[in-house]
């Protein structure tokens, strides 16, 4: 024996306030989670993300920020990041390396990337300015691409450092101290 719409326990009017409560809950989880872009600030950033190399030569000053997705302070700063690359669009570059990336081992290693979130703030020439450590507020990113686009001295802010161009010892300078030009071992390197 088949039941018939009409011997169903609920009523076309109960059926169709349940249809109206799953979509409210089905709409409001989407919201809790970000919306229908269910890619995080963090994530929309590193795909937009130019390659470095472009950005340090492409005539427009560029802020490189070395992260990783499992780092909180890195996640905790993307939506200030989102909101300083959109705002400055065009006119500076906001280029995102994961430092657990082997693809960019190689900048890890030439710009001694120790802790994260770590900003290299670089000129229109793509010449190094200085470097910023640790969690920046959307104020302290906003005057520091201020003074890049500017081309401004870096604000005095607390792990923030200018970067100087000093000449390395010269093959006879070494011999003579002793030393070697191999690289040493740095943190990273559990070495």
């Amino acid at each position: 024996m088949t039941r018939s719409p009409e011997s169903s326990p609920l009523g076309t009017t109960q059926r169709w306030v349940l249809v109206l409560v799953a979509v409210a809950l089905a709409l409001g989880l989407v919201m809790l989670r970000g919306g229908i872009q269910s890619e995080s600030p963090m994530e929309q950033l590193a795909r937009r993300s130019l390659d470095p190399q472009i950005a340090l030569n492409n005539g427009r000053p560029t802020l490189i920020e070395f992260y990783a997705d499992w780092c909180q302070v890195c996640r905790e700063m993307a939506p200030s990041m989102l909101e300083l690359e959109q705002s400055s669009r065009e006119r500076l570059d906001v280029v995102l390396v994961n430092v657990d990336n082997p693809r960019w081992q190689d900048l890890v290693d030439r710009y001694d990337v120790n802790g994260i979130p770590q900003l290299n703030l670089f000129n229109a020439e793509g010449e190094p300015r200085g470097r910023s450590l640790g969690l920046r507020s959307s104020e302290e990113l906003q005057l520091l691409s201020a003074a890049l686009l500017e081309n401004q001295p870096l604000p005095p802010l607390p792990g923030v450092g200018s970067i100087s161009r000093l000449p390395g010892p010269s093959s006879a300078d070494s011999a003579l101290a002793g030393t070697s030009s191999q690289p040493t071992a740095g943190p990273r390197s559990h070495g």
